[in-house]
């Protein structure tokens, strides 16, 4: 069965930040976004958009180094992984299972940059592939797998 996806195409980083507003308004405690596409297609500028839909005042920056951050002053918790220098087995070791289970932490929104890392992944979650293409521009792919697809329903397009 075809999972339901959504294109949308966002012309510049303001548009991605604005589909990632849009998203954190949006989404509830408990989704997990799992992001892919090259280095520098906007997976982070993404992350900072949800970040500012969730009224969270820090400033927002890819986790390369740190792997997590956690951010906890918003509507609800975000917890932003990046596992661009991790192996599969290294991705694990984080078990980021807690955080998309809520089991040692705070329910909140989970956002896994690089998430093809990951050797498993949630049984409910919402896929986006940022992507540029010279013919038709930069755009997201949002698919929804497993009952995440009443976000895609609700999601404002730009």
């Amino acid at each position: 069965m075809q999972e339901p996806s959504k294109i949308i195409f966002l012309p510049d980083a303001e548009a991605t930040r604005s589909l990632g507003f849009s998203l954190g308004q949006t989404l509830s405690a408990g989704s997990t976004l799992l992001l892919e596409g090259e280095l520098g297609s906007g997976k982070t500028t993404l992350v900072q958009g949800i970040g500012e839909g969730l009224g969270i005042r820090e400033t927002i920056d890819s986790p390369t180094f740190t792997l997590i951050n956690e951010y906890l002053d918003g509507r609800v918790p975000l917890y932003h992984f990046d596992l661009y220098r991790l192996d599969t087995i290294a991705a694990a070791a984080l078990y980021p299972e807690m955080y998309w289970e809520g089991t040692e932490v705070k329910p909140g929104i989970v956002a896994i940059e690089w998430s093809e890392r990951l050797r498993y992944k949630p049984s409910t979650y919402l896929e986006v592939q940022l992507t540029y293409d010279a013919a038709v521009g930069r755009q997201a792919r949002l698919s929804a797998i497993g009952s995440c697809s009443v976000v895609l329903e609700a999601i404002e397009l730009i």
